[in-house]
């Protein structure tokens, strides 16, 4: 019963990752768009130009951070599996923090 369980949870795990990498590689990393923004925001003259680019930056910013705390979750996880001696598990939380640590780049 414990291993059904285990090995339900890591597919819907595989599942929930698989859908969440979709949006990872579909876009520009955040961080980059971030600070390409915020470059055009420090480069404008125009008062409304700057508030439009720099709110774009922080919004870019915000997401960057969720995929961080995100990640690091991730490696707590994959920390607390390993020691367990949860291999596969483990692997599953190391991966999913690798494509949150990607996307807040």
């Amino acid at each position: 019963m414990k291993l059904t369980n285990m090995k339900l949870t890591g597919l819907c795990a595989g599942i929930v990752l698989t859908f969440c990498s979709f949006g990872v590689y579909a876009a520009e990393s955040h961080m980059a768009e971030s600070l390409k923004h915020a470059e055009a925001a420090a480069k404008a003259t125009d008062a409304k130009a700057i508030a439009e680019h720099a709110e774009i930056a922080k919004g870019h910013v915000s997401i960057a951070e969720e995929h961080l705390k995100a990640g690091a979750k991730n490696l707590d996880d994959a920390i607390e599996h390993g020691k367990q001696g949860h291999a596969d598990l483990a692997k599953k939380s190391a991966e999913a923090a690798v494509t949150h640590l990607k996307a807040a780049q």
